[in-house]
């Protein structure tokens, strides 16, 4: 994919593959065709059971006929980005070094575009192996202003969507993210405060507002991702971008009374406002 001998320089070459440029430097490891068929399966439990943790997990693959351990199954979810979503106290744990922001949009009714912008990363299946989706989405019209995939978990890839949806639309008072080490990570810290964009951490009590994106990944799935079996990353880049021009332009949305995310968004007009 890479061609080291061209004269074309590296940096040249991820913008054209439409990848990260950490990407070009990861040397992955092998994964098993076996631990993948796990991977892809616990991906469509997940969405369908979003509350499973890797014991339920494991009970319901072993169901199916997958012999597989709890605690690989856990490995499994670890490496793929995912967890069971439930109530829970505040146990996570920020990468050493990193800040924790509180959580900004308890009670908050959120009424109009670029008031609050949320991010997340999603675990992308293909015939062999996977890349992660990551995409910045404004809350209100649940526009999706940029997004970029990458083959590592890195954090590369969720700065250079932000800086893109920065630049081509303004900015929200509000930036609202987990506490993944992406997302805590001095470097993408450095944009958000350079923006002066308010930061805002998913915490205790906040579990909800994941619901809200799991239910974002779930339509690109099943309307796109599943119906594929992408053969290399440049070929997954291309459809699952088809895919959002159609989400955006297209796809009428029933909270937004019917209307696409890009009316919602560039005609500011006053869908059924949401609370945080």
């Amino acid at each position: 994919m890479i061609d080291r001998s061209t004269e074309l320089s590296l940096t040249r070459q991820v913008r054209l593959l439409g990848i990260s440029r950490s990407s070009i430097y990861y040397r992955p490891l092998p994964v098993s065709e076996a631990d993948l068929g796990l991977m892809n399966r616990i991906d469509k439990l997940h969405l369908e059971l979003p509350f499973a943790g890797s014991r339920m997990l494991q009970g319901l693959l072993k169901k199916e006929g997958f012999e597989v351990g709890r605690l690989h199954v856990a490995t499994l979810m670890k490496r793929m980005g995912i967890e069971a979503l439930y109530r829970k106290p505040n146990t996570s744990k920020p990468a050493p070094g990193h800040k924790i922001y509180p959580y900004l949009l308890r009670g908050v009714l959120v009424t109009r575009p670029n008031q609050v912008w949320a991010m997340d990363i999603t675990y992308i299946p293909m015939a062999r192996g996977f890349i992660y989706l990551a995409a910045v989405i404004d809350w209100f019209t649940r526009r999706i202003l940029s997004w970029r995939v990458s083959i590592t978990l890195e954090a590369a890839f969720c700065i250079e969507a932000v800086e893109e949806a920065l630049a081509r639309y303004s900015k929200p008072d509000i930036f609202n993210t987990d506490q993944g080490s992406q997302f805590t990570s001095v470097e993408f810290i450095k944009v958000l405060a350079g923006a002066e964009v308010k930061i805002s951490m998913d915490g205790k009590g906040a579990w909800r507002d994941n619901v809200f994106v799991e239910r974002l990944w779930r339509t690109i799935k099943y309307e796109e991702v599943y119906l594929h079996a992408y053969a290399s990353v440049p070929e997954a880049r291309a459809s699952i971008g088809r895919y959002v021009g159609f989400y955006n332009g297209r796809r009428p949305h029933s909270s937004l009374d019917g209307n696409t995310p890009d009316q919602a968004y560039f005609n500011a007009q006053s869908p059924i406002p949401v609370a945080a």
